[in-house]
């Protein structure tokens, strides 16, 4: 059905594609992988007609095809639902669906009820169950998900990319995604998946296209090759291990954080623990469980009925993320774009944001050498992939933005981090980065609070977990205990019961 041949891209005077083959066939799952930076996005954005190619060929059922725009490519059938949600939050699933090309009646008013009807007919097909008449930024992550599907299917794409569809769902979620996604799969839609998960490649598709810097690597059937192999092609070398060895950890290690007591709300679990020199703490359990909401509460930035904190061995009350910043408390958010990042600042201006003081020249002025030679040693230490300082972090790929947010914290002598999803929307490549970067930054004596969704990596990391439930702490786990199971049994039912 798609067929894309010897494509490149160049900006300026630097090649980003060199010449990029992906055959994708009707009826088909078809994975499109590589690292943060290696051209999926722009390969896609290309198929789209968004960004032109500088060389290079598109066939659709054989016959070769250019697009000036991305209506064109909507014309020839493709669609695509982007890692970042094109929906206008206010206006229904409905109205969203049929944006700028409304069904309208023979007087040239708008036909509501034929397009909700439309509407209910892709849901049905897609057999999935959203309020079309409530404003989507009501609806769930999942819930947008399906609309933004619906969207491209009332398009009717028979060629339908799927950008990371996966990073904010819940494992119940991404089953019922996986669901949609066979019953297209039934229809001959074919699709292209985006993902650095790779358990769900293996599960979902039938098909793999590997690119790496740019280049294309190769392209086999998921049952031709294993993970360990999928990984190598990705990254050009073997990952022994995603993550570091954990150092042994001193019982009597400084207190640097004690949390007596945190109630996000009346009936809750209050939340007790504490956060010692050289240690990662993590925190798990399901979406909704209160992870976030108990770090945002201890840096002021969200409400609860109590809050005892102490700092040093001394009880502090944070106003804000500000004061915690003055004490050497950084926050990596779980949304880089919407509360870690201006996106439209350069990775310089991104790294420097509050901490100016350090580049202070006299009262009045900045020492901007000094300042330049600061992000890129920060830039190259958690080596961010960019053409310099002074590119806009919005047009980095999003493990590269997430870089950007860490080397702002690195560059900024923090003590303790806490980092929320800290690999969300992450190769595997730059995961293993991110990770030794964490533990050199606790070996340093400093400490990290990390909360994620991903066990692997909550198993992997952590020296201690907390596991939430119901809104708080319901157990607290080291050494043995930190296993998949155990954690999964408490963040359900909060006991572990004939658990080894």
């Amino acid at each position: 059905m798609l067929e894309l041949r010897g494509i490149r891209k160049s900006f300026g005077k630097i090649e980003v594609l060199h010449g990029i083959d992906l055959t994708v066939r009707a009826g088909e799952i078809h994975a499109l992988l590589g690292e943060n930076g290696a051209g999926k996005s722009t390969l896609m954005k290309i198929l789209c007609g968004i960004v032109q190619p500088s060389a290079g060929t598109i066939r659709i059922d054989g016959q070769e095809r250019s697009f000036a725009d991305y209506d064109e490519a909507i014309a020839a059938g493709i669609g695509i639902v982007f890692q970042e949600f094109s929906l206008i939050p206010y206006l229904d699933a409905v109205e969203n669906m049929f944006l700028a090309r409304e069904v309208k009646g023979p007087l040239g008013l708008l036909d509501r009820k034929a397009m909700r009807k439309r509407a209910a007919e892709i849901m049905q097909r897609l057999g999935i169950d959203v309020p079309l008449s409530v404003p989507v930024n009501r609806l769930s992550v999942a819930q947008q998900q399906f609309v933004e599907i619906a969207k491209a299917l009332s398009l009717d794409a028979r060629i339908l990319v799927l950008d990371e569809p996966t990073a904010t769902l819940t494992p119940s979620e991404v089953e019922h995604l996986f669901k949609v996604m066979r019953e297209l799969r039934r229809q001959n839609v074919a699709i292209v998946f985006i993902s650095h998960h790779l358990e769900e490649i293996f599960e979902i598709c039938d098909r793999i296209t590997v690119l790496r810097d740019g280049d294309f690597v190769g392209a086999c059937a998921v049952s031709e090759i294993d993970n360990d192999r999928l990984v190598e092609m990705m990254v050009g070398r073997k990952l022994e291990s995603n993550f570091p060895p954990k150092p042994p950890r001193p019982a009597d290690a400084p207190l640097m954080i004690e949390v007596e007591a945190i109630q996000l709300r009346k009936g809750a679990p209050v939340s007790r623990f504490d956060l010692r020199e050289g240690e990662i703490l993590g925190f798990a359990g399901l979406v909704g469980s209160g992870r976030t909401e108990t770090v945002l509460a201890m840096l002021g930035a969200h409400s609860a009925v109590r809050c005892e904190v102490k700092v040093g061995g001394k009880p502090t009350r944070f106003s804000g993320p500000d004061v915690a910043l003055a004490q050497g408390i950084g926050l990596l958010p779980e949304s880089r774009k919407e509360q870690g990042l201006i996106t439209s600042f350069s990775i310089l201006q991104n790294i420097s944001l509050n901490n100016y003081r350090k580049y202070r020249k006299g009262h009045w002025f900045l020492d901007l050498k000094k300042e330049r030679a600061s992000t890129q040693a920060a830039m190259e230490q958690v080596r961010v992939k960019a053409q310099g300082p002074d590119a806009r972090v919005d047009t980095l790929s999003g493990g590269n933005q997430q870089k950007v947010v860490i080397a702002r914290w690195m560059n900024h002598q923090m003590k303790v981090l806490i980092f929320d999803e800290p690999t969300r929307g992450i190769d595997v490549g730059a995961k293993a980065e991110i990770y030794a970067l964490m533990r050199a930054f606790t070996e340093a004596g400093h400490a990290i609070i990390m909360v994620s969704s991903e066990l692997p990596e909550i198993v992997g990391m952590s020296d201690r977990v907390c596991v939430f439930r119901s809104g708080g702490i319901v157990a607290t786990v080291e050494g043995d205990a930190i296993n998949s199971e155990v954690i999964m049994t408490h963040a359900t039912t909060g006991r572990v019961d004939n658990v080894a």
